[in-house]
């Protein structure tokens, strides 16, 4: 599904350089869930930027489903990022002023989709994720853990063939962070292919492999024992 050879990106700023990935190769499969892990600093959220479709790589290929994305245009990766990535962060990222049901509908919204269609799928995915009973609720009056969820249903609504996890389980506690675990690991048996940042070995050792970063490069890549 996803590939990268020799990817390379280089932030400039006032005349410093700074090579946050340096000839990263990688190559995730279809239905695989890879948690790519590293000392803060090491390149974690650039690599899921540059698979996001967030941003171009300075150098190098990036592969999406057999098509070199590498050099698209701005709308080009926006038309694409919308309609096959779903995005998890740490922050969560909800819109204050929108209700629960609006946040997890704002990717359909996106998509066009009509009214019938966006009812529909929001109510299936918030049911799905336990929290359809929250739906008229705002962010700042749910829990961190439901507030994840929440992030969670806008970012498989529209059904993604891809998601990127950037330490979804940062700002949760440890019962919190592995319910969300759970259902990532839940969408992945479903067959939803998934790459997530993360720091911790806990969160990494559910995925089926783990490819750690150091300094912008790859330096090991192991199977768990799933």
């Amino acid at each position: 599904m996803l590939k990268t050879k020799n990817l390379i990106k280089i932030f400039r700023s006032d005349e410093v350089e700074t090579k946050a990935l340096n000839e990263v190769n990688l190559e995730i499969c279809e239905g695989e869930f890879v948690a790519i892990m590293g000392p803060s600093g090491c390149g974690k959220s650039t690599l899921l930027n540059l698979l996001g479709l967030l941003d171009n790589p300075t150098s190098g290929e990036i592969y999406f489903q057999g098509i070199n994305v590498s050099n698209f245009k701005e709308q080009q990766r926006t038309k694409l990022r919308k309609a096959t990535i779903g995005f998890v962060f740490q922050s969560f990222n909800l819109i204050d002023d929108l209700t629960v049901y609006e946040n997890v509908e704002l990717p359909l919204l996106y998509l066009k989709y009509s009214a019938s269609e966006r009812k529909k799928k929001v109510m299936e995915v918030l049911e799905n994720l336990q929290i359809a009973h929250r739906k008229k609720h705002f962010p700042q009056q749910l829990s961190g853990g439901q507030q994840q969820r929440i992030a969670i249903a806008r970012a498989v609504v529209a059904n993604p063939k891809l998601i990127l996890a950037d330490e979804p389980t940062g700002n949760l506690d440890s019962l919190n962070g592995e319910e969300v675990m759970n259902l990532l690991k839940q969408l992945n048996k479903q067959g939803t292919t998934i790459v997530m940042a993360t720091h911790s070995n806990i969160d990494a050792e559910k995925a089926h492999r783990i490819v750690r970063l150091f300094d912008g490069h790859i330096v090991t890549e192991s199977i768990t024992a799933l």
